[in-house]
């Protein structure tokens, strides 16, 4: 009996293999959504991989040699990188701009969203309301591939995405640019409609199931709740997002 191979989810013209393509597209700056390195590579090339992959908060996954054999039967040499679908972009590198263009800050911090469709639903939302960019971790997000950009309308293609290593240190950079970091909290004191949204604000959003992790609300200046009416115990995170936004919105335009 013979089988059909399993069509890739993927695009395979985003793929590069081996290893000098692999390691000319991360020393000149192509935006890349991750890389797959197999566990039988040892040496200075995994070294080296490694320390540039976590310098460049490159998703880097160790995996056995079979997945990438899966995926590819070109000549890989146990690695295979991803390319992105958007260009990736820095926290440090977009703010500044927004400043200098006289607007009022409004970013979104993603922390543990990881379905493609809630990803691009958010970025819809994102986009159609002026936020200037959207902020997620390396680890434990969706990937921002085709399915993610469709659902988005293609916002995706639109927005700033910043990637980090590390959602804290973010934070921390915000923090100290006078943003006002709030957290949507079941447990939160504040009503999202109390809030002062027209100042320079970083709306954090977690996962359905887990929230935002506790370190990160440790980091924001507030944590809110959606007013609710239903025995339903939450919205849907994209959802939760867009009904945020618009009330950001509301208020902004309010004193425009």
């Amino acid at each position: 009996m013979h089988y059909k191979r399993k069509k890739p989810s993927f695009d395979t013209t985003k793929l590069i293999y081996g290893r000098h393509p692999v390691t000319d597209a991360v020393n000149n700056g192509i935006s890349i959504d991750k890389i797959m390195l197999s566990t039988a590579v040892k040496g200075p090339f995994e070294k080296d991989l490694r320390n540039i992959c976590k310098e460049r908060n490159i998703p880097l996954h160790i995996v056995p040699k079979d997945r990438i054999n899966n995926i590819t039967t070109k000549n890989h040499q146990g690695v295979l990188c991803f390319l992105a679908e958007v260009e990736y972009q820095l926290i440090e590198d977009v703010f500044p701009a927004i400043y200098d263009r006289g607007e009022v800050p409004l970013l979104i911090i993603l922390d543990g969203i990881t379905d493609v469709r809630n990803m691009g639903a958010i970025a819809r939302s994102a986009e159609a309301t002026g936020v200037h960019a959207m902020i997620v971790p390396q680890k434990k997000t969706a990937q921002i591939n085709a399915e993610a950009v469709k659902a988005s309308a293609g916002a995706l293609t639109k927005i700033p995405v910043c990637r980090t290593g590390s959602l804290g240190n973010a934070i921390d950079f915000l923090l100290m640019n006078g943003v006002q970091i709030i957290a949507a909290d079941l447990r939160g004191n504040d009503m999202l409609y109390d809030l002062d949204l027209t100042l320079p604000t970083a709306i954090v959003m977690g996962a359905e199931d887990e929230g935002v992790r506790p370190h990160i609300l440790r980091k924001s200046n507030k944590w809110f709740r959606i007013p609710m009416k239903g025995t339903t115990d939450s919205f849907n995170v994209s959802v939760a997002t867009g009904i945020v936004l618009y009330e950001t919105i509301r208020q902004r335009i309010k004193i425009d």
